[in-house]
């Protein structure tokens, strides 16, 4: 594959790498591949313990708004490649030392000041709440913004050192003199509000409560108002340490509800509703997937976000409340590996998104782990036993698979197919392309030689 709008080669990283992160991000987003020559041959970077934190560091320091991309190693033939991925920033332009970029075809041009004003306006008017309301400044909730820059300076996401009204306008949450829906959104009183019902039945509540108070309270709030009404249990380990475990995992619900609240439509009147019952949890909110995403894109893990409300996305971003745009839905399906019993299924329904978190009966597991069945035997020499033969299959035609999904659809225990999975890498037979996130199984040679024989 050759260079491209979205994919950059790089032999070493360098102020270059950073360029085309910027270009990338002014633009529709990008990779920038380390590790391969401009016709993406692989010639290999050497990566040390400390080298991607560095080359974090680097990117962060040298642009404005920071970026933050996602980086990922993986290796070919024995050779180490870097992989830069961001996505478009969705309040732009983002500068490299106070210059910036856009991408053209397959390179990165310098833009002018009429492309930069331009591309300013343009983030604006496409976000809603970057329009201007009637607030004053003395309406908001000192102590919240208080909260909110040193929540910011924590994350070390932006440095804010001047009075309120230019940090509030380097936010883009004072426009022209006027604060903008965002800034009362998220520290006013907000004309919107979060409807929560435990029920009983469809037709049966048992509590309720509406909770109308600044997003960044509002979140939390309602996540309280949920772990009120979901189970606990505690399981000990082998030294007695007693750990908990909630009816569902609670990063997972709180990016449910953060999604909710950052990508609804606020000019639609309706709230946001969140239902809670014995066995599920549905939230909707109002307004449909904005730009071109649909649901088959937010189940894969490379999806490009499409912000809806860019200040209240840059606002929660700084914060840390969000990792970085567009995985979202990737941390919610990491987060339900360790709830095999738990699934997610989203829908659009009418002016709704609605998002659900149900559990489902799990696979009942044998009593006892699967003794090990008698080895195939294949080119004159031992190559899988039965099952480790069963997971290689299943791994070759589904390589997005997780420990979970295979120990469901064989109906064993997870750990028995994690054991296993170890001793086909360990033969050579399996490995893994990528990390744990967002990484791919691929079947050897020689595994798949083991493949073709058995077929055979």
């Amino acid at each position: 594959m050759s260079e491209s709008q979205q994919i950059e080669y790089k032999r070493a990283f360098s102020k270059e790498v950073i360029i085309s992160l910027v270009a990338f991000a002014n633009s529709d987003g990008g990779k920038v591949i380390v590790g391969k020559e401009d016709a993406g041959t692989v010639c290999g970077v050497e990566v040390g313990p400390e080298t991607v934190q560095r080359y974090l560091n680097e990117i962060k320091v040298a642009t404005y708004p920071q970026l933050l991309p996602k980086i990922s190693l993986t290796e070919f033939d024995g050779k180490k490649v870097l992989t830069f991925e961001i996505g478009e920033f969705p309040v732009k332009p983002v500068s490299y030392k106070n210059r910036y970029y856009k991408r053209f075809h397959n390179s990165n041009h310098v833009m002018s000041l009429e492309e930069i004003v331009a591309q300013q306006q343009h983030a604006l008017s496409l976000s809603y709440d970057a329009y201007p309301s009637n607030v004053a400044m003395e309406a908001l909730d000192a102590k919240l913004i208080e909260d909110f820059f040193e929540k910011v300076a924590r994350r070390g996401r932006a440095s804010f050192r001047d009075d309120l009204v230019t940090n509030f306008t380097k936010l883009k949450l004072l426009r022209d003199g006027k604060l903008t829906i965002a800034a009362n959104l998220l520290f006013g009183d907000p004309d919107c509000s979060i409807r929560i019902g435990r029920f009983k039945s469809e037709a049966t509540i048992i509590d309720d409560i509406v909770v109308k108070s600044p997003l960044f309270r509002a979140v939390d709030e309602t996540l309280v108002f949920i772990k009120k009404h979901i189970n606990l249990s505690y399981h000990f380990n082998g030294d007695r340490e007693r750990k908990e475990r909630w009816q569902y995992p609670l990063e997972a619900l709180r990016e449910l509800v953060l999604n909710a609240v950052v990508h609804r439509d606020y000019k639609n009147i309706s709230d946001i509703v969140v239902k809670i019952f014995d066995e599920r949890i549905i939230i909707s909110n109002p307004g449909k997937l904005y730009g071109n995403l649909n649901i088959m894109d937010l189940k894969r893990d490379d999806y490009v976000s499409a912000l809806r409300n860019r200040l209240l996305a840059e606002a929660f971003f700084l914060t840390g409340d969000i990792e970085r745009y567009g995985t979202g839905f990737v941390r919610i399906r990491e987060n339900l590996q360790s709830y095999p019993d738990v699934e997610l299924n989203l829908e659009e329904m009418g002016d709704f998104f609605k998002a659900e978190l149900r559990h489902i009966a799990p696979p009942i597991p044998p009593p006892i782990t699967p003794p090990i069945t008698p080895p195939i035997i294949t080119r004159d020499r031992i190559v899988a036993t039965d099952l480790e033969f069963r997971i290689l299959r299943l791994l070759h035609d589904q390589p997005r698979l997780s420990a979970s999904n295979v120990a469901a659809l064989l109906q064993i225990r997870r750990d028995t197919v994690k054991e296993y999975i170890a001793r086909l890498k360990a033969k050579g037979l399996l490995l893994r392309e990528g990390g744990a996130r967002g990484g791919i199984w691929r079947v050897t040679a020689d595994g798949a030689g083991a493949l073709g024989d058995a077929d055979r």
